[in-house]
């Protein structure tokens, strides 16, 4: 299994690129980095502006598709020949979970084409595993126009950590906070859940 960050996002509503922002003085991908790469020996970098990431010297793969979302991303990667599984991870969520982490590759096995935790309610597909047995059917929804991960694996075999157990590990959802807005960054922690 592949650690990948998606860092494909348009910042559409930020006026600098989000994941390269910094909290506590480190940039947020730094730190998703520093973190992941305790439990993965390869990270990739979804994203179409390769220039930005060099100096990271980790794999970079870009959209296969020209359709944007994270999706796209996922699916991209998913097309490497030499990658079954991916775990994935929203650049602009800057506090990455390291317990939950290892409690989802703790309880993956191959009869699962998804693994989301459920926060308040909601699942939150940008903590998540995915498997290579999805990608066909990825393809099939993207060159459809359907975009949204949620709808997606309603009809996968997922498994769905539960809200009570990730609480018990991340009590506030801080892992699920993403920073979408000046405003959010600015308030250090702040943001929303992340609904995809």
């Amino acid at each position: 299994m592949v650690a990948v960050i998606l860092a494909g996002g348009e910042n559409k509503r930020f006026p600098v690129n989000k994941c390269l922002l910094k909290i506590d003085g480190r940039r947020v991908i730094e730190r998703n980095i520093e973190l992941l790469s305790k439990y993965f020996k390869r990270i990739i970098i979804s994203t179409n502006n390769p220039e930005l990431y060099f100096r990271y010297r980790l794999q970079l793969v870009g959209d296969v598709l020209n359709i944007r979302g994270p999706m796209t991303g996922i699916y991209s990667v998913l097309n490497l020949p030499d990658v079954s599984s991916v775990f994935v991870f929203a650049c602009d969520m800057p506090f990455i979970n390291g317990y939950l982490v290892k409690y989802m590759l703790d309880r993956w096995s191959e009869e699962y084409d998804v693994m989301v935790p459920v926060f308040n309610g909601v699942p939150q597909p940008l903590h998540g595993i995915y498997s290579k047995t999805i990608a066909e059917s990825m393809e099939m929804c993207l060159k459809t126009c359907e975009r949204s991960l949620c709808r997606f694996i309603m009809d996968k075999k997922v498994y769905y950590i539960n809200e009570e157990v990730v609480k018990s590990i991340d009590l506030d959802g801080k892992a699920f906070i993403n920073i979408n807005t000046l405003e959010d960054y600015e308030k250090g922690i702040g943001g929303k859940i992340c609904l995809v």
